[in-house]
């Protein structure tokens, strides 16, 4: 059963990683997706290792797990955009696409002419996506910019991290470029708002994504909580700001994260911990008392979790409904039953390693099942067939 993309080709000038995680999503989903590459080098992110894939006798290949994790799905064809030939090529495939995704710096496409003006010109219905740090406008639109920057800049690490003076304290960035994973989340959304609005309008469109706007937008209840109050938000460790109680907390043997979400399961807490007068209190009744008097509300919970083992006391919790969790490691995220029955973790056929493994997508749907069937490309494994479907020299 095809993808529910499967009508819709895509056109990837990205690299590294936010436009790739876009084009992936796309390729899951059914999308034919060619990668454009350059020469013998690539894409950025098949060098940012170890860890590189292993081939089928052990050896290290050319494929860096950072590469393997954004680029599934996809056909790769490489070209030097330098070259007039390459430049034929890209706008050749631009005129048999419905997307183009690319994070050149502003204005460097146009000097290639393969700019969204010059590929509209012979292709009105294109829907063009830049991506780029800052945007294609403004003071700093010829900046560079990374995830990690960015996070800094975007105020993400003034929110993020163990209070200053607490052990551990400081700004930290979160252990995933959660950045490029979020711009290529809303850039994926732009393309697909622009595809159905060409189904009514007929016209492709133009999208400007720039990554800190991106942070901005996601800094979501934190940044509306100092245009409400005034008061810029500060690192609070793993203690949620609005809503208690919600943190890490130590058990006898380990830690675990513990997140009540409403009065209600707040009380279940207080049965399960022997104290039902808790929910009563009028210190620690409702979620505002409770976030007010959080300093009362801490070292009650603390002192009754350190007397107990954290495998009991999650699944008392579980057993009452009080939503809580071991703090897993990535080996057993994919232990963990539920993500094994929902299939999270599949097999590949790799051409060079015989296989690989890949964290597919989320989605699942009813009526158009998605298919893992082709692995992250090997650097240009597709530049022949591309060129003949265009009828064009597999000499270039």
């Amino acid at each position: 059963m095809p993808g529910p993309l499967s009508h819709v080709r895509v056109l990837d000038l990205s690299r590294i990683m936010a436009g790739p995680w876009s084009t992936q999503v796309l390729a899951d989903l059914g999308a034919d997706v060619i990668k454009v590459e350059r020469p013998v080098v690539g894409d950025d992110t098949r060098a940012w290792g170890p860890p590189f894939l292993k081939d089928a006798n052990g050896h290290a290949t050319k494929e860096a797990g950072y590469y393997l994790s954004v680029n599934r799905g996809k056909r790769s064809i490489t070209l030097d955009l330098d070259k007039p030939e390459g430049q034929e090529v890209v706008r050749a495939l631009a005129d048999r696409s419905d997307i183009v995704v690319e994070n050149f710096k502003a204005g460097t496409l146009k000097r290639y002419h393969l700019d969204y003006d010059s590929l509209k010109a012979t292709n009105p219905r294109i829907i063009y996506c830049s991506i780029t740090g800052f945007g294609q406008t403004g003071p700093k639109r010829d900046a560079a910019a990374y995830d990690f920057m960015i996070q800094a800049m975007g105020g993400l690490m003034s929110v993020t991290g163990e209070r200053d003076g607490m052990p551990g304290g400081g700004p930290q960035k979160v252990g995933v470029p959660i950045v490029d994973l979020m711009t290529g989340m809303y850039a994926t959304i732009g393309v697909l708002a622009a595809l159905a609005r060409r189904n009514e309008s007929g016209e492709g469109d133009y999208i400007d994504l720039a990554m800190l706007d991106v942070q901005a937008a996601f800094l979501a209840n934190q940044a509306t909580n100092w245009l409400l109050s005034g008061n810029p938000p500060k690192r609070g460790g793993n203690r949620h700001p609005n809503i208690q109680p919600q943190d890490v907390f130590p058990c006898a043997d380990g830690y675990f994260a513990l997140a009540v979400g409403n009065d209600g399961q707040f009380a279940k807490l207080a049965q399960v911990l022997g104290h039902p007068e808790w929910s009563t209190d009028e210190r620690f009744a409702s979620n505002a008392a409770r976030v007010t008097n959080h300093a009362m509300l801490d070292p009650l919970l603390r002192a009754e979790f350190a007397m107990r083992d954290r495998s009991t006391l999650t699944a008392a919790l579980e057993a009452a409904g009080v939503p809580c969790s071991p703090i897993n490691t990535i080996p057993e995220v994919f232990d963990e039953p539920q993500v094994q029955h929902r299939a999270m973790l599949r097999e590949i056929p790799h051409p060079t390693a015989g296989r690989v493994m890949q964290v597919v997508s989320p989605l699942n749907f009813a009526n158009a099942a998605l298919t893992f069937d082709r692995p992250p490309p090997l650097l240009g494994e597709h530049t022949e067939a591309i060129l003949r479907e265009l009828g064009l020299s597999t000499t270039r």
